[in-house]
């Protein structure tokens, strides 16, 4: 049995933040604001692989008013996600990113933040892509007050004949 699940995020840019895409730090003088590190791929993610499993999304299982979260490395999140989806029976066959924001550039950066993702998640990388786009100057991305995420995963989950 095969499901999909897509998976969204926003985040204001502000001052004094990281800006981290799944993980990877890239150079920039603002951040993503967020109650956790506000790494907006790692959650649309998050998202993505709990939609296609029924399991959830990522408010519900780590709400933003809960303090146990408070400035939690996103990544770690997603790694719970991962057990949990596992645990269940789900295997991750892949994953498509596109990650939407004026600057910083994405593609410099690209095949370090698919190897996290493909580490994260224990799968190979050839099963990870992410692309960069700009929102062509409109919205709160394209204004650079924002960035957003969007992310494809397709799981499968072996039947019992299987």
């Amino acid at each position: 049995m095969f499901r999909t699940g897509i998976g969204y995020d926003i985040h204001r840019l502000k001052r004094g933040r990281r800006f981290l895409l799944a993980g990877v730090e890239i150079p920039f003088f603002k951040g993503e604001d967020g109650h956790s590190d506000g790494d907006v791929l790692a959650h649309a993610v998050c998202d993505a692989i709990l939609g296609a499993s029924a399991a959830g999304d990522i408010g519900e299982l780590f709400p933003p008013n809960d303090p146990a979260w408070k400035n939690a490395d996103s990544m770690e999140l997603m790694q719970m996600v991962c057990a949990l989806v596992k645990q269940a029976g789900w295997k991750i066959v892949n994953l498509d990113c596109v990650v939407i924001c004026e600057k910083p550039k994405v593609l410099p950066f690209r095949d370090n933040i698919r190897q996290s993702l493909a580490d994260t998640l224990e799968i190979p990388v050839e099963c990870v892509f992410v692309k960069g786009k700009t929102a062509e100057k409109l919205g709160p991305a394209g204004k650079g007050k924002a960035v957003e995420a969007y992310t494809v995963c397709l799981l499968e989950k072996k039947n019992e004949e299987n």
